[in-house]
């Protein structure tokens, strides 16, 4: 996330509502994402979504990192390393997305909003996806976030690369059964992937 703030070339969905807020209320990019993170879970509640070690992991150690990471990070000039500092950012992303799934410690606040609604309405994931992702998309330009070409990039790519690296971590982790493996628990059912992609399952703590 920090990379990808520090590359200046378009944020993904909820980075750009996350950096929209910022430029709207004096507080740093990584505590508008714990607080979001805890004004989400509050949604949790009529859902019946319960939280797990990696949600509340999720809400305090991602802000925190991002913060760090910017405090840390240079400002680039260049436009060619601005651009490959974003790719680089989304790869990095899928890889922690798919450790993070496969330890099926739980859903962070924003994908377990997505599964709680998909399961509660019986939309599929892709819908409820999209509209969410649309919606803080939407609020987060309106606000003065970052739309371009990163968030292009990420909305395309992020479903595909986490696919693609799954069987690096399948049988290995938890949240990732091989047709070998033994079988989930009932309460850990598998949906379509993080994109909405029908591509392949993967857990619902997405």
């Amino acid at each position: 996330m920090a990379v990808m703030i520090r590359a200046a070339v378009g944020l993904d969905p909820w980075d750009v509502f996350h950096q929209g807020v910022t430029r709207q209320v004096p507080m740093s990019f990584g505590t508008v994402t714990v607080l979001t993170g805890a004004v989400v879970l509050l949604a949790w509640i009529p859902l019946r979504q319960w939280p797990g070690v990696g949600t509340v992991s999720n809400v305090v150690l991602v802000g925190v990192s991002v913060d760090a990471g910017l405090w840390l990070l240079p400002h680039w000039e260049s436009v060619p390393v601005r651009v490959g500092a974003m790719m680089l950012a989304v790869v990095l992303n899928a890889l922690a997305s798919v450790l993070y799934i496969g330890a099926g410690l739980g859903p962070g606040p924003r994908d377990g909003l997505m599964t709680g609604l998909a399961r509660r309405t019986g939309w599929s994931i892709r819908r409820v996806r999209t509209i969410l992702e649309v919606s803080v998309l939407s609020v987060g330009w309106l606000l003065g976030g970052s739309v371009g070409l990163g968030t292009v990039v990420y909305a395309v790519a992020i479903g595909p690369l986490i696919q693609l690296m799954i069987p690096l971590v399948a049988g290995r982790l938890p949240g990732f059964d091989t047709p070998s493996s033994p079988r989930r628990s009932p309460g850990a059912e598998a949906t379509p992937g993080p994109a909405g992609s029908e591509d392949g399952p993967v857990p619902s703590g997405v």
